[in-house]
Order: structure tokens, then C-alpha cells, then sequence
């Protein structure tokens, strides 16, 4: 695959698909036994609307999964409910393999710890199959804020008369649940501004509408560069090559804020053991090509070879260190 550009990868309709590989046609072949999985279109659900992070995943993947297994996969975004909507239907969808869930750590990791009624489990109710990447959130501001740090921040949060407004891209994102850590650590007043999706709280940042957003870094790498937004630090134990003028929160100080938004593939729990192993290997061997991981890493990934078991541990890691986290700040969707 040729260059891989964010905006190519926007462009890509919902359903991408690729010619079957099929064998033999004619009467023959007509009268064959039923095809082998898959036999029909695989849907990839995505918990965000387009344009983040799990959509460009979906994205990028698709067509080349499309070409391993020989048949249509077609991206369904299911926003909503801190991405508990999606993340709901997929574990309710038959075990058949034919429905696919782009998950990440709202989905996982956190929504189920915010739920008043949870209507699936990180781990009972998905087989993890494959992990892509992460991506570290950022601490954005508007350029008017005089802050240049992570504590200059915060003394100008304290010296406000009034809570101070913070965005995200949804409740129970990543970057919600790290601005309320961050409020709570230092005792700051600060209010949740949940938004439907990235991009809505993106331009009203760059508005002036609000101050401060904890965002995915790569969108907003641009950004700063055009001096339209102040990044202070990734969310993550280290600088990452694609800032690497970023201080790390763990470098400032506080550790206690590294976080990882995750996107990788889940299936719902029960499916096949050869299907869950073909599309693992199949995301694998996909994620391996220079091509795509040049493609994610400029999307901001970092990207680590995972086997399907260790996707788990960090999905049941996650999920631990977030309920945790819920508790303590009192979070809620």
C-alpha cells in the first residue's frame, strides 16, 4: 500500500471491500460445498463517530482485512453513552465472527465502571483478539491561557473565581477521566464539558469557547504548530516521537496520570477458536507492514506487536486502574 494519509484515510467510504478470493467458478464450483468463514460481509463497529482515533483505525484496517480473508468489511460507527452503545451491541451480536468491535479504552477500559447498569463486562462478555496501538492524550490549551506548564496551570485554575471548564471528547473518554484525576490530585475546581466527539470540542477550543481540552495528541500536533493551541504534556511515562518537544506528565511529576488509549479488535465472547486465530493473525500481520505502521505512527499510535493474551492482561489492567479511578474522583456517565 502506497502512502497512507489521515485524509485519504477520511475519505475511505464506511463499507470498504475488496474482490473474494475465490477459486474455481462454473457449474463446479456452484455446486461446492458451503463457502468457509467468512461467507458473507464482517461489520467493524466503531464506538466514536468519524475522525478519531478508532476511526482511523477501522479505516486503515479494513480493506487490507478485506484482502486476508476474501470478503467485504464494512465500518459501522455507534456512538453515544460513552461508547457503551457500541461496545453493548457487539457483546449482544451472535458469536459467529461476522460482527466486530474497534475497541479501546472508553469502550473497556472505563464506560463499564460509570455505568449506573452495566450491560457488559471488559472480559467476560469479549474475546480480545488483536492490539494495534495507543495513542497519548494531551493537555491542550487555548492560546490566551498564561500558563506554559502543567503547574502554571494549575495556579491559574486555583486563582479562578469559578470552576474552571475542561472538554473532552465524550464522557467516559480517556481524557475526561484524567482532567478529573488531575482536578482531584491538585484540588482544583474544574467542570466536565462532554462533547460528542473530538472534533466539536476541537473547534470550540480553537474558539475560545473553552480553555482548557485533554485530547488525543495527534490531531492537535498541527495545531500547535500554527500557534493555535498550547500542548503542556502527553499523558504518557515518556515523550513520544511525534512531540518530542512535549514533556511527559510522569517527567513533571505526576505519574500518577499516564494513561493509554488502546484501540485494538474484539469479538464477542464464544466465537470460534479458528476464526478468533485467523483474525488475529490477520490484524498481526497487517499491523506488521512498514506501510501501515508508518500510517499510525503519523496518526500518533505508538505500536506494539501484541499476542492475543497480552491484550487481555492490558484490557483487564485497564479496567482495574480505571474503576479505581471512577471511584475515586465520582465520576459518572
Amino acid at each position: 500500500m502506497a502512502d497512507i494519509s489521515r485524509r485519504a484515510l477520511l475519505r475511505m467510504g464506511g463499507g470498504v471491500a475488496a474482490m473474494p478470493l475465490l477459486g474455481a467458478t462454473g457449474p463446479c464450483a456452484r455446486a461446492a460445498a458451503p463457502a468457509a468463514w467468512p461467507a458473507r460481509p464482517i461489520r467493524l463497529v466503531v464506538t466514536f463517530p468519524p475522525g478519531g482515533s478508532s476511526d482511523i483505525v477501522a479505516r486503515l484496517i479494513a480493506p487490507l482485512l478485506s484482502e486476508q480473508l476474501g470478503q467485504s468489511v464494512v465500518i459501522d460507527n455507534k456512538p453515544g453513552a460513552g461508547s457503551s452503545i457500541g461496545a453493548q451491541l457487539v457483546a449482544q451480536s451472535p458469536n459467529d465472527g461476522y460482527t466486530l468491535l474497534v475497541s479501546n479504552s472508553a469502550a473497556l477500559s472505563i464506560a463499564p465502571s460509570l455505568l449506573e447498569k452495566r450491560s457488559y463486562d471488559p472480559l467476560a462478555s469479549f474475546e480480545h483478539l488483536a492490539y494495534v496501538g495507543a495513542v497519548p492524550t494531551v493537555f491542550a490549551l487555548h492560546p490566551s491561557v498564561p500558563a506554559g506548564n502543567i503547574r502554571e496551570l494549575a495556579a491559574w485554575i486555583r486563582a479562578s473565581d469559578s470552576p474552571v471548564p475542561f472538554g473532552s471528547g465524550g464522557a467516559a473518554s480517556v481524557g475526561h477521566l484524567v482532567g478529573e484525576q488531575f482536578a482531584q490530585e491538585l484540588g482544583l475546581r474544574m467542570e466536565h464539558v462532554p462533547y460528542r466527539g473530538a472534533g466539536p470540542m476541537r473547534a470550540d477550543l480553537l474558539g475560545g469557547q473553552i480553555k482548557i481540552a485533554i485530547d488525543a495528541l495527534p490531531q492537535n500536533i498541527a495545531l500547535q504548530k500554527q500557534g493555535r493551541v498550547k500542548l503542556l504534556a502527553v499523558t504518557s511515562a515518556r515523550r513520544v516521537p511525534q512531540s518530542p518537544q512535549t514533556p511527559s506528565v510522569a517527567e513533571l511529576g505526576f505519574g500518577q496520570l499516564v494513561s493509554e488509549n488502546y484501540v485494538g479488535i474484539s469479538a464477542p465472547a464464544g466465537i470460534a477458536r479458528e476464526h478468533a486465530q485467523r483474525l488475529t493473525e490477520a490484524v498481526r500481520q497487517i499491523c506488521r507492514r512498514p506501510e501501515v505502521a508508518q500510517a499510525l505512527e503519523a496518526q500518533g499510535f505508538v505500536t506494539q506487536d501484541m499476542d492475543a493474551a497480552g491484550f487481555t492482561r492490558l484490557v483487564a489492567a485497564q479496567a482495574s486502574t480505571w474503576a479505581a479511578v471512577a471511584r475515586r474522583t465520582g465520576a459518572t456517565l
